[in-house]
């Protein structure tokens, strides 16, 4: 791994400021363990800061006010980024949005390179919804809405 940065750069935050694919890593608050999620409802509100939409049922909820130490990887300018920072939910319910969203938001502490030695990424990941299309950009443009108010 190269040397770490303490907040995005501009490609990492071009790629966050439209939809994109990313992995959340939490603490299993019942067994310790390490979990993965893919999350799609993330932005960046500054280079210091991501904010991500989470279904209020999620175990993710509880992992986060259990430990709120968290890991966001991503494909971005053609390396494969860790994202490490602390989460909290600032918002339980987020207004305007059709179902029942938290609000987490993130403080960087540390941002990765994460890539092995000389490689590059030259497609990022691809995903399509499998449900009503128009249905999922309605919601979709209510959470990326709310994710980009001062107070989410």
């Amino acid at each position: 791994m190269a040397d770490h940065m303490t907040s995005l750069s501009q490609p990492i935050m071009d790629t966050l400021q439209q939809e994109t694919f990313v992995v959340l890593n939490t603490i299993d608050s019942e067994t310790g363990n390490i979990t993965a999620n893919a999350i799609s409802w993330i932005t960046a509100p500054s280079p210091e800061k991501l904010r991500i939409a989470i279904d209020r049922r999620s175990r993710l909820i509880n992992n986060i006010q259990t430990n709120e130490r968290v890991t966001v990887s991503l494909f971005a300018a053609g390396s494969f980024y860790s994202i490490q920072g602390r989460a909290k939910i600032i918002q339980e319910q987020m207004d305007e949005v059709a179902i029942k969203l938290a609000c987490i938001e993130v403080e960087i502490d540390a941002v990765w390179d994460s890539m092995f030695y000389g490689s590059r990424i030259t497609a990022p990941p691809e995903y399509e919804r499998t449900y009503d299309q128009r249905a999922a950009d309605k919601l979709d443009a209510q959470v990326f809405a709310a994710l980009k108010k001062p107070s989410c």
